[in-house]
C-alpha cells in the first residue's frame, strides 16, 4: 500500500541574485514526491543542482518559485524559526564532512541537538549512548573527532542526525571521504535504519554505484531531474 507523501514539490524554481543582471536560475521547475518510507537517491555531477535541491528539501533554503509541502506544511509560509525547529525535530543531516564539533567527545556531539530540544541532562546522556550504540561507538563515546577515522566521525554524525528521532535523514555525499570498504559501512547503516526503523532516506550522491543501493534513483542534470527509476524486485526499471 502506498504510504502517504513525506515531501510534495511542484515547480520548484532557485535563482539568485534576482533582478540582477547577473542574475542565475540553478533549479528549473523541479516536480518531486517522496512517500515516507522511501529510500532514495539524488545523483547528478558536480554543479547539476543536487546540492541546491538538497538545501531545498532540508529547508536550509527556500524556493523562488514553486511549491514545497513537508508533510503536508507549506514550507514558503513558514518563519525562519519555524524552518529552524522543523530542521531540529523532522530532518536529520549527514553532512561529507561530518560537521562534529572538534573540542567535545562523540557523546556530547550527539546531545547537541538535544540540548535545542530542551531535553534533561540525564535523558540525553541516556539517548545520546543509545544511538551511538546504535552505530556501533559506544565504546568510542569520550573520544574527541580527532582520535577517530573518518568512518567513526560519520557513524558519530549519523548518530547525532537520529537524536530526535527525525522522519527524514537526509544524506549529503556521506561517504565522499572515505574509502570504499568505510563508505559501504556507512552504507549499511543507512539501510538497517532504513529496514528497522523505517526511516525516509534522501541520499544525494554522485556515486551511481551508491545510488544503485537504494529504492528509487532520481537523477538530476542541469537543475532539471532527467530521470526516475524504481526498483522492484532487485531491479532497476
Amino acid at each position: 500500500m502506498q504510504g502517504k507523501n513525506v515531501i510534495d514539490m511542484h515547480g520548484i524554481v532557485k535563482r539568485y541574485y534576482v533582478g540582477q543582471p547577473n542574475e542565475l536560475e540553478i533549479l528549473h521547475g523541479i516536480d518531486l514526491a517522496v512517500t515516507e518510507g522511501e529510500f532514495i537517491s539524488i545523483v547528478g555531477e558536480s554543479g547539476s543542482g543536487k546540492s541546491t535541491l538538497m538545501n531545498m528539501i532540508g529547508a536550509l533554503d527556500r524556493p523562488t518559485e514553486g511549491t514545497y509541502l513537508l508533510n503536508g506544511q507549506d514550507i514558503s509560509k513558514m518563519t525562519d524559526e519555524q524552518l529552524s525547529d522543523i530542521r531540529n525535530q523532522q530532518i536529520g543531516f549527514v553532512f561529507q564532512n561530518f560537521c562534529l564539533i572538534p573540542r567535545m567527545s562523540a557523546v556530547r556531539n550527539v546531545e547537541i541537538p538535544l540540548m535545542y530540544a530542551n531535553l534533561p541532562a540525564k535523558k540525553r546522556r541516556e539517548r545520546a549512548m543509545e544511538l551511538l550504540d546504535l552505530v556501533g561507538m559506544s565504546d568510542r563515546a569520550n573520544h574527541k573527532p580527532n582520535e577517530l577515522s573518518g568512518g567513526q566521525n560519520q557513524r558519530v554524525a549519523i548518530a547525532r542526525a537520529m537524536a530526535n528521532d527525525p522522519e527524514i535523514l537526509l544524506a549529503d555525499e556521506p561517504t565522499g571521504a572515505l574509502d570504499s570498504k568505510t563508505g559501504h559501512l556507512v552504507m549499511d547503516i543507512f539501510h538497517r535504519l532504513h529496514r528497522e526503523q523505517h526511516k525516509t532516506i534522501i541520499l544525494i550522491t554522485h556515486s551511481q554505484e551508491l545510488a544503485q543501493e537504494t529504492q528509487r534513483m532520481i537523477t538530476i542534470s542541469d537543475g532539471m531531474i532527467i530521470g526516475d527509476r524504481q526498483k522492484t524486485g532487485g531491479e532497476t526499471v
